[in-house]
């Protein structure tokens, strides 16, 4: 095994191994297969509207539709999306209100489910929108 040591004073070393761990199973979902919480990010599951399967909340929190198989490949995918606004959010690029979607300083109308791309009115959600593109 290869060590790299990096000397901070004259009484500590710090060392850096290349040794590699593996682990067998779901990191994610280890402690608890139903609990899909991520560190920094709570998912909540809940009867979202139909045809919704995750929300991503500005405080930085998901909510998941009860329909969702925990532990999925289908969880997993929709969490990953998820993460990408959560993300989205954090670093400025996308915010909304309960009127509006800015993303990337540009301002959409947004009301009844529906928001204004473009000059046409598409389902929250659609994939034509940029922000969908993560």
């Amino acid at each position: 095994m290869e060590v790299l040591t990096i000397n901070i004073s004259d009484n500590m070393a710090f060392k850096l191994g290349s040794e590699m761990r593996s682990y067998k199973g779901n990191m994610k979902n280890r402690f608890n297969k139903d609990d899909a919480s991520i560190p920094g990010t709570p998912v909540f599951r809940k009867t979202l509207a139909k045809g919704i399967k995750a929300e991503a909340n500005a405080d930085g929190s998901i909510f998941l539709d009860k329909s969702v198989k925990p532990g999925s490949e289908e969880e997993r995918a929709i969490l990953l999306h998820e993460m990408g606004h959560i993300v989205d959010m954090k670093t400025g690029k996308l915010k909304y209100t309960d009127d509006s979607i800015t993303y990337m300083g540009k301002k959409h109308d947004r009301k009844d489910g529906m928001i204004n791309y473009e000059g046409k009115w598409l389902p929250e959600g659609h994939g034509d929108f940029p922000w969908e593109k993560v």
